[in-house]
């Protein structure tokens, strides 16, 4: 069994979301072969070397579930793409390119945080390619430890205000955007979260049937994507059920 997470957004601001995860941490996950976490883990992340003592916990019970035998993955998002090797290695957990090709029960599966796929952002995709530049990140990294916390502060108001004056089709994903993705990496599924709007959409590639796999985000209730030798179930579950029980759609 393999498990599929993401946008989590974990903050300290919000214990109700990071005492679901941690239950589900020592619960459900702890019999999955792999837990792999699509991005915007954590609600901000201005470097490795600014690990607070409530990240530094989220960090600690990953490396919890990594030594009891879980393979833990971990994808950056639009929010934690600081998110760096020194975190990976002190949680256990390996750091996966966006986008990545996984196989699942012999079947190759293309993985992404999704952010990258709302071209019609034009705006967010500037400061998309501007964050993710080496040189940028290089800078970022690098200036005191303040400042980062005053600009992720900015970026998080400034975003927050931008989308809610942006149309619904703006900031979810270009829809020409998802076969031309696959095609490129020759697959039928693709899985991602980012737009906060869980479904399985069901496609038509060429002559293949398709399907492209949208995680939820935790806020309310919490998503996880089961993956095993039967399918693929994508489930929602309360935050005061620490073993969310998978149907199919």
């Amino acid at each position: 069994m393999i498990l599929l997470i993401s946008d989590l957004h974990l903050e300290e601001e919000r214990p109700d979301i990071t005492r679901a995860f941690l239950n589900f941490l020592t619960g459900r996950a702890r019999s999955a072969q792999a837990l792999y976490i699509l991005g915007d883990f954590f609600e901000a992340w201005i470097g490795d070397d600014a690990m607070t003592p409530y990240q530094r916990s989220i960090c600690d019970a990953l490396r919890a579930l990594s030594d009891g035998g879980t393979d833990v993955f971990l994808m950056h998002g639009n929010r934690d793409f600081l998110l760096g090797r020194a975190f990976c290695k002190a949680a256990g957990c390996t750091l996966l390119k966006d986008p990545s090709v996984v196989d699942f029960y012999g079947e190759p599966v293309l993985l992404m945080h999704g952010d990258s796929l709302c071209t019609r952002d034009e705006a967010y995709m500037r400061l998309r390619r501007y964050l993710r530049n080496p040189v940028t990140l290089w800078v970022l990294r690098h200036l005191p430890v303040s400042t980062r916390h005053t600009l992720a502060r900015k970026l998080r108001s400034e975003s927050r205000a931008q989308t809610r004056m942006k149309a619904n089709d703006i900031v979810d994903v270009t829809p020409e955007e998802v076969p031309r993705i696959m095609t490129q990496f020759g697959v039928h599924t693709l899985i991602h979260g980012h737009t906060h709007r869980p479904a399985i959409h069901k496609l038509q590639i060429g002559e293949q049937a398709a399907k492209r796999i949208v995680l939820g985000d935790w806020d309310r209730q919490g998503w996880v994507l089961q993956v095993d030798e039967q399918g693929m179930q994508l489930t929602p579950f309360d935050f005061q059920l620490t073993l969310p029980a998978a149907t199919h759609p």
